[in-house]
């Protein structure tokens, strides 16, 4: 991973310091917008974890998107046979043929 690292100058009351500040390059900065809670909830599993709020972030992202998610592919079984019809040619009556009856 390339970095590209800057000197911040960092003051506060009675205090001037230059640190160098990383920034990884293979990444885009963003902005999320959390509840109060959430925030919380953030602050307190990136403490926990000892990680960056940023990494809890990052690693919450890659487990749902790798999570089991049900098949998007519909069958479409038996949905050539019938007399070739469009459902718009067929009247209502005949489509509703059969509902409700056991």
């Amino acid at each position: 991973m390339v970095r590209v690292c800057l000197t911040n100058l960092r003051a506060s009351p009675g205090v001037t310091e230059l640190r160098p500040t990383c920034y990884p390059t293979n990444m885009k900065k963003t902005s999320v917008y959390l509840t109060e809670a959430e925030v919380e909830l953030l602050r307190r599993l990136a403490e926990r974890e000892g990680k960056s709020q940023a990494t809890v972030l990052r690693e919450a992202i890659a487990a749902y998107d790798e999570r089991a998610l049900p098949d998007r592919d519909f069958a479409v079984f038996e949905s050539g046979e019938g007399d070739g019809r469009s459902v718009a040619d067929i009247p209502e009556e005949e489509l509703m043929r059969g509902f409700g009856e056991q």
